[in-house]
Parts: C-alpha cells; sequence; structure tokens
C-alpha cells in the first residue's frame, strides 16, 4: 500500500499523524510511505529524521495525494486538502461530521472512503480518541486558569487560592476521559471541583480525586445552581460520533459572576454551550455576557510534540491493517469506523446531517 502523510493545514495545528519510529515500522512491512516536506517539523521531527527510515518526502501536498492511496493524517480536510483528494482515496483521521454537513457533503460528492479516529470503536472504548481527550482535559484546565488571570480579561484569580484565600471553584460538565483529566488537574491545583455526570461510576472515581472534588448526578436545576459561583466552568460532554448536546444554557452563562471562563472541549462536535462558537489557536477567546469563552476546535495541537507521540502510537496498529487490503472491512472496530464509503453517508449516528 502507498500512504500519504500530509501536513496539516488547521490555523496553528503542528501535529503530525506518523512519527518517524511509526512510520518505519509501515516501511518494514513492505509498504511505501511518505510525508509532505517539513509535516513533522512542528512536533519535532524532521524531514532527515523520516528518510532514515526509509520514509520518502514529497514537495509539496499535490505530490503527495498523488502518491498515496492511504491518507493518515490527523484533523478533518479543509479547504486546500479537499482539492487534493480523490475517490479512490482511503482517509484515516478525525472526521468530527455531526457538526461539519459542509465537510459532508464535499467528501461524499469526491466519492472516497472515510473511517474517522472518533468513530473506532473496540470493547465499548474508542481507543483513538482517549489519548487526545487526556490532553485536551488538561489543556482546558491550564487554558482556563491562565484565562482568570487579570492581564487575559479575567476576574484576577488564583485558581487554588492560598491561605487566608478562598479557593477557586471549577465545574465540569462530563466525567469522561477529558473531563476527568480537566478535574483531576483543578484538583491538584487546589480548587474545589464539582463534577458531573449520570453514570454511577464516574461519579465515583470523581469523588475518588480528593476531598475537594464532588460528583454530582446531572440534573439542569442543579448545573444551574453549581455554575453560578463558578469561576471556570469546562464542557466535556460526548455522545460518540454525533452531535454534543447543550448542556449549559445561555441563562446559566448571564448568572456567572464577570471575569469568570468557560472552556467547551466538545466544540469539534458542535460544542455543550449555548453561547459556543469554533475558535482557532490564532483568535482563541471571545466574550459573551462578560464570560471569557475559549472553544478552539484542535486544543491537542497546542502541544504538538507530545500529541504526534500520542496519536501515533495509538493509530498505528490501526494503520497496518487498513494498509493490509480490504479484510480491514472484516475488522469490526474498523467497520464502526467508517463514515462516508463510496458516495454513502453510512455512520448511524450521522444520518441527517446532510
Amino acid at each position: 500500500m502507498r500512504i500519504g502523510i500530509p501536513s496539516e493545514t488547521k490555523t496553528l495545528e503542528g501535529r503530525v499523524a506518523l512519527v518517524p519510529a511509526a512510520a518505519a515500522d509501515l516501511v518494514r512491512r513492505g509498504h511505501e510511505v511518505f510525508i509532505q516536506a517539513g509535516a513533522g517539523e512542528k512536533s519535532g521531527f524532521s524531514d532527515e529524521a523520516y528518510i532514515k527510515e526509509g520514509i520518502k518526502i514529497v514537495p509539496d501536498a499535490a505530490a503527495l495525494y498523488e502518491a498515496g492511496e492511504l491518507i493518515v493524517k490527523v484533523k478533518e480536510p479543509i479547504a486546500g486538502d479537499l482539492a487534493h483528494l480523490k475517490k479512490h482515496h482511503l482517509l484515516f483521521c478525525y472526521l468530527h461530521l455531526a457538526a461539519e454537513p459542509a465537510l459532508t457533503k464535499s467528501l461524499l460528492d469526491i466519492g472516497l472512503t472515510g473511517v474517522a479516529f472518533e468513530s473506532v470503536e473496540e470493547n465499548g472504548a474508542l481507543p483513538l480518541l482517549l489519548p487526545m481527550s487526556v490532553i485536551a482535559g488538561r489543556i482546558a484546565t491550564q487554558i482556563g486558569t491562565t484565562l482568570l488571570h487579570r492581564p487575559q480579561g479575567g476576574k484576577g484569580k488564583l485558581l487554588g487560592g492560598m491561605a487566608a484565600t478562598p479557593r477557586g471553584k471549577v465545574v465540569v460538565l462530563g466525567a469522561g476521559v477529558a473531563g476527568g483529566n480537566a478535574a483531576a488537574l483543578a484538583a491538584e491545583a487546589g480548587a474545589n471541583v464539582v463534577v458531573f455526570d449520570k453514570r454511577p461510576d464516574r461519579m465515583e472515581a470523581m469523588r475518588q480525586l480528593g476531598p475537594n472534588v464532588t460528583g454530582l448526578y446531572a440534573y439542569e436545576s442543579s448545573v444551574a445552581e453549581e455554575v453560578r459561583d463558578a469561576d471556570l466552568v469546562v464542557g466535556a460532554v460526548l455522545i460518540p460520533s454525533a452531535k454534543a448536546p447543550r448542556v449549559l444554557t445561555e441563562d446559566m452563562v448571564k448568572s456567572m459572576e464577570k471575569g469568570s471562563v468557560v472552556v467547551d472541549i466538545s466544540i469539534d462536535q458542535g460544542g455543550c454551550f449555548e453561547t459556543s462558537r469554533p475558535t482557532t489557536w490564532a483568535e482563541p477567546t471571545y466574550d459573551v455576557h462578560g464570560i471569557t469563552h475559549f472553544c478552539v476546535t484542535n486544543m491537542p495541537g497546542a502541544v504538538p510534540q507530545t500529541s504526534s507521540l500520542a496519536i501515533s502510537a495509538a493509530i498505528l496498529p490501526y494503520v497496518q491493517r487498513l494498509a493490509g487490503g480490504d479484510a480491514w472491512r472484516e475488522f469490526e472496530p474498523l467497520k464502526k469506523g467508517i463514515n462516508v464509503d463510496g458516495g454513502k453517508l453510512v455512520h448511524p449516528a450521522l444520518q441527517g446531517v446532510v
């Protein structure tokens, strides 16, 4: 199989889908691997590092997409990428089509097959979403902490507090991987943390993070009450492959003290706040009712070296299967990951997107 690794084109996105060691494993299995010149540089991986492992460098996107049959990238294709994608391509990356009807239509019109990282499911888990969810959860708390600083437009509060001052309060909506990591980091910083979920096991897991963490059932009235005096709210609600439900209403945002911060990790799937809209790392925040909103759609792209190593390790076994011929279609985790197939929208959670 000819495998192509393009440069990412999303704003300030620095990740690369396969690091040199992972690409080398594919070469050793007899595949031809091509990478666009400079694709790994922002993650700390030079063209020379790939060349040493037998990977072929191509000069630009046009050459990369021409060379590759299996296209392995990180983020969903945008305008520049779509111009190069063809019907014969097998695309493997994050797609998040539930929130992207225009992209969905473009992929259907091209007629390619697209397998989405976030839809690959194995033993009830989402193994290719997990590593980036860990990173996004931690970044959410780090960024939220910084945005509370007065020079950033925040209320000027130290999240963990100190002697003679109150602790900050963090509310996390969703106790999955992303929400759990956001809560854990906030708890370690010394904040009082309230985590909402509907699963008893996850609520209990949050309690085990420490005496300053409370796990509560996500009644709407309880969410509204706890959000009112929160310094930081993190949204991390997930319905696999589907659009995220809106769990933080505009009225709840209005009730918060000015200078507070909300971070929507679910923005890739449309966002779980009524006041959310996608932003980029170039312009990451905006203000609604005096509340700073952070809704960047590629949060892990801020730490591309860590993220690239993590995602590469997660996806490599699946890339090896995809490169092994059509037998991959009988492998249930990848079969569940198919979003579009030869001009048809096939994933059940995406019906009605276009």
